[in-house]
């Protein structure tokens, strides 16, 4: 398959992803909005990948390249093709959909489990996600739910953690590609926001249990590959 992501910072890239999907063959290539560059035509790939970043949704007079990018997941979706987002892609992806993107009531950073969604039995993501998953989190806003969507998890800091919309756009709000080193990278751009509040963890709990990267590297193979079976 031809797979096509969005980055829109250096810190925030594939992580876990980039390596399983050349094992798995698939043709890979890239927009690096922070390096200006431009959009394949939306009939060129198979599969679109909208990462995170610390901008807001809605900060079109700081990054300009926003609009183009919305309009761009919007052909993409409307094509019929298969859409990951996460984080900030998530949110994207919530936006031109037409549900609301918002502040979250608190900070959310760190590693903290799901709560499965019932309706989630529907999906074939229901068997990843159990109530107990941990996963790893590092976003202030949050979404609401997009008409026809089927709400995927919750967590205590935040009640829409995803949403899978026509079994074909997945949208998690947190991470499942993070390596130690992408950790390390957001504690080195983004350390402002680990501002000790309730469910905000320090630099050492976000990076002192190594085997829970190991754990979340396992759960992205899973996830991704159920993507894979439905493209």
């Amino acid at each position: 398959m031809k797979i096509h992501y969005l980055q829109h910072v250096a810190f925030e890239g594939l992580g876990n992803i980039e390596p399983h999907l050349r094992a798995r063959g698939h043709d890979l290539s890239g927009t690096q909005f922070f390096n200006n560059q431009t959009l394949p035509d939306p009939a060129s790939i198979d599969w679109l990948i909208v990462l995170g970043g610390p901008m807001g949704v809605s900060d079109e007079l700081l990054y300009p390249w926003l609009a183009a990018e919305k309009v761009f997941i919007k052909a993409v979706i409307s094509s019929g093709k298969h859409v990951l987002g996460i984080c900030l892609g998530a949110q994207l992806l919530a936006n031109v959909l037409g549900a609301a993107v918002y502040r979250n009531d608190v900070r959310e950073i760190g590693w903290f489990p799901l709560c499965r969604h019932a309706e989630t039995s529907s999906s074939r993501l229901a068997t990843l996600f159990s109530t107990d998953t941990e996963v790893f989190h590092w976003h202030s806003d949050t979404f609401d739910l997009p008409k026809g969507a089927i709400a995927l998890a919750s967590s205590t800091a935040c009640l829409n953690q995803g949403f899978i919309w026509q079994n074909r756009v997945v949208a998690l709000q947190f991470h499942l590609e993070t390596t130690r080193k992408n950790v390390q990278d957001l504690v080195e751009h983004c350390g402002d926001d680990l501002d000790n509040s309730k469910h905000v963890q320090n630099a050492q709990e976000l990076l002192g249990t190594p085997a829970r990267f190991t754990d979340l590297q396992k759960l992205l193979v899973q996830t991704l590959n159920v993507i894979e079976q439905t493209a």
